[in-house]
């Protein structure tokens, strides 16, 4: 991948990625819509998502000493809502029902540990692309939450907010947070070498190529649900948020 130093490298990684949003298969985009009405896509789609986030989290942990603690700005951190989310959905004893994660979730896990043995600095492009596209996500999520409480003449209670907490960041500006997580991956492009630029531009390839495959996996759920669902959750799913939510990003056109 070349380098272009006359962009910002954000903007080299927009770049980067368009292609390959543009070569979505029919079926990934008729996925992600079903996924809008469909509480168990919606449901398995944080059940695969919630073991990477998790990972780059807890990496965060292991690498607070380097540069990529940059990525580590308050109210970043979703693992507790993922968490909770899967409670409401699953029950609070999911983990213990024979839970193991899907085959595509364990390679891209696997994947990602590779990357932070041999070059930690390649996980910024996971960081980036992740979690900026699920701030964009809340922010679509909130408007057709809004949309179908109109629809439906009725007001956004605290219940109907149960089960997608994770796209919920409460008083923190979501603009504050893609502006700090777009200068992170500035300052660590600033750091690297011209070698490194590439592969860090070719990882951001790699974030949707490994999404796509956990996307394609995502059917019905694994595990048995713990409670009746009693109303249809009208939302854009975690999936949605990750795969569409970096086409939001000020100032990337």
């Amino acid at each position: 991948m070349v380098v272009d130093k006359n962009l910002t490298f954000v903007k080299q990684m927009k770049k980067a990625t368009q292609e390959i949003h543009d070569l979505s298969d029919a079926m990934i985009n008729a996925k992600l819509g079903i996924a809008m009405t469909d509480d168990k896509v919606w449901a398995e789609g944080l059940l695969y998502f919630y073991e990477i986030f998790k990972f780059l989290e807890e990496a965060l942990d292991r690498l607070g000493h380097t540069s990529l603690s940059e990525f580590d700005v308050e109210g970043m951190r979703r693992t507790k809502q993922f968490k909770a989310d899967l409670d409401f959905w699953y029950g609070e004893d999911w983990m213990n029902n024979v839970y193991v994660p899907d085959e595509s979730v364990a390679n891209y896990i696997e994947y990602l540990k590779e990357l932070e043995k041999d070059n930690h600095n390649m996980l910024a492009a996971y960081y980036y692309h992740l979690y900026v596209g699920l701030f964009s996500g809340g922010q679509i999520l909130r408007k057709k939450r809004e949309m179908e409480a109109r629809l439906n003449l009725r007001k956004v209670t605290a219940d109907s907010k149960k089960g997608q907490t994770v796209t919920d960041f409460g008083e923190i500006p979501i603009a504050r947070l893609k502006r700090q997580m777009i200068e992170a991956v500035e300052t660590i492009a600033s750091q690297l070498g011209e070698e490194d630029k590439a592969c860090l531009l070719e990882e951001s390839r790699m974030v949707f190529r490994m999404n796509n495959k956990m996307i394609r996996r995502i059917k019905t759920n694994k595990v048995i649900f713990m409670k009746l669902l009693n109303f249809t959750l009208f939302a854009v799913p975690t999936v949605m948020a990750v795969y569409y939510g970096i086409q939001m990003i000020p100032g990337s056109e």
